[in-house]
């Protein structure tokens, strides 16, 4: 136990600090951690804006830690094999994805969801996973549609985000704190599909076809719901034994490129906070 934070960072036998503090205090003791010296798991999103998740990237490459935003889903037995699937060519070329996430919440009881100062709102706390999603098959948008509303404390309760791809590409997210939504996903593509059960933030398994042929993928592994964080923590041990400065699954970069996506969605939200 450690009566602060600095304690904990000057302790030599911490390597890696896991922060999941409210999304406004990320970037500062992200920071403070690299500057100690140790590697960093930031929880989702890394930061509030790309422009501190720039910072975060900057400092920890500086300073040769290691470092990654907390977006487990990546690191979830169905998402590698959606994209082994997709290197073997089942769904050809990703064309459309579509993906919602909502947890119903209650202005009355307050907290950080509706706070403004602590990085409320919908998108950053359950946008990040879609708009995540849609980065892992699409990359990043060429354009930002979002139509929404606002609690009365000024942050995001609900909004509908169309991105387009160079490609023609385009991706449908929705994201809620106002209701709880089913949690699905879906990429259709070129020569097939792949629908996640719901929530597809959770282990869990899909459907895939390719023409007229179907299949389907199930997680064995036992493990549900936030469980399924342990393969986040046995990739990041893993990584950091490697030595390893970032992830390849989930490098700095995606992190950086989903933040950008959430502010021009923010912006056009008219939330300023």
């Amino acid at each position: 136990m450690h009566e602060d934070y600095a304690a904990l960072y000057d302790d030599e036998q911490v390597q890696i600090v896991y922060i999941a503090a409210p999304h406004s205090e990320h970037r500062r003791l992200a920071l403070d951690a690299i500057a100690a010296g140790r590697h960093v798991l930031i929880e989702k999103p890394i930061a509030v804006s790309a422009d501190e998740a720039r910072d975060i990237a900057a400092a920890a490459r500086a300073a040769g830690v290691f470092a990654m935003e907390a977006m487990w889903t990546r690191f979830l037995p169905q998402t590698d094999v959606m994209l082994h699937l997709h290197e073997d060519g089942v769904i050809g070329d990703p064309r459309l994805v579509i993906a919602d996430l909502g947890f119903a919440a209650d202005p009355r009881a307050g907290g950080r969801l509706f706070d403004p100062a602590l990085g409320g709102g919908a998108l950053l706390d359950l946008g990040v996973y879609p708009v995540w999603l849609s980065h892992l098959w699409l990359g990043a948008p060429t354009a930002v549609t979002a139509r929404g509303t606002l609690t009365a404390s000024g942050v995001d309760q609900q909004s509908a985000l169309v991105l387009d791809y160079a490609s023609g590409a385009q991706a449908l997210l929705s994201t809620s704190i106002r209701v709880t939504s089913p949690g699905s996903a879906s990429v259709s593509g070129s020569h097939g599909g792949l629908q996640v059960d719901p929530s597809f933030v959770f282990p869990g398994g899909f459907s895939a076809e390719h023409g007229d042929a179907r299949g389907r993928f199930v997680d064995v592994s036992g493990l549900t719901h936030r469980d399924g964080m342990a393969w986040q923590a046995a990739a990041v041990a893993q990584h950091i034994d490697d030595g390893l400065r970032e992830s390849p699954l989930h490098p700095l970069r995606t992190s950086i490129d989903v933040l950008a996506t959430i502010d021009e969605a923010r912006r056009r939200l008219a939330i300023t906070a």
